[in-house]
């Protein structure tokens, strides 16, 4: 029997595709900023907050967002992982739809990089002009501590990962001819029909509203614990 054609199917919501390029492009802004120091810093500290506002709504997401968006959908048993790795992954598991286990490694290991990577700054100081807002509530060692991290092993890690994840990208689209990008654009795949498909309709994004909302919201309550 041949095979059935492929139909459109909705995989990345709109929520998560913005919270994507959101991430990215604050990551980005704050590594330029602190590279650039002086007056650049207080755009450091901002997007640092929209970071962590956005860390803490992917979070929440991850639990009731889109099908494909929810942490259950790739948290995978090491079994799974050992199958996928030797080309045996199981049609039922659905590895080509959203993150396969080496793509789900890549978005747990830059969240916690980059959740370390901004609990570090909260509480470090630069001895110049520069105080996280909750330096005060932790000890004169951890601030030393979490300073050296920040400002050398936190944001050398972030950028390796980051060269990582676009280096996949690329393999994927040379290697594969699979192109990881544009799916995180338009939110659709061309997947084999009866796959199971994200929800994305008013509710979901008005949900996703209001999470992000609640999250800049405390974002901004940690900001003003510094003044």
């Amino acid at each position: 029997m041949a095979d059935r054609p492929l139909q459109s199917t909705r995989v990345w919501d709109l929520p998560t595709r913005l919270f994507h390029w959101a991430l990215a492009a604050a990551v980005i802004g704050s590594v330029i900023s602190a590279k650039i120091g002086g007056n650049a810093m207080v755009w450091h500290f901002r997007l640092g907050y929209v970071v962590l506002a956005l860390l803490v709504f992917r979070v929440l997401w991850g639990l009731v967002g889109g099908r494909w968006s929810r942490f259950t959908s790739f948290v995978y048993a090491p079994g799974t992982v050992l199958r996928y790795l030797r080309g045996q992954s199981r049609h039922d598991e659905h590895h080509e739809v959203g993150h396969n286990p080496l793509g789900a490694f890549s978005v747990f290991a830059l969240i916690g990089i980059l959740g370390v990577q901004v609990a570090t700054g909260l509480v470090a100081d630069d001895e110049i002009a520069n105080i996280g807002p909750l330096n005060r509530f932790v000890s004169g060692d951890t601030v030393v501590e979490a300073t050296g991290w920040h400002k050398d092993y936190g944001q050398w890690i972030i950028i390796g990962l980051v060269a990582l994840h676009v280096a996949a990208i690329v393999f994927y689209l040379v290697k594969k001819k699979l192109n990881l990008v544009r799916p995180m654009v338009s939110g659709d795949k061309a997947l084999p029909p009866g796959t199971p498909a994200s929800t994305d309709g008013l509710s979901q994004r008005l949900l996703a509203a209001v999470l992000l909302a609640l999250c800049a919201g405390g974002a901004g309550w940690v900001a003003s614990l510094g003044a």
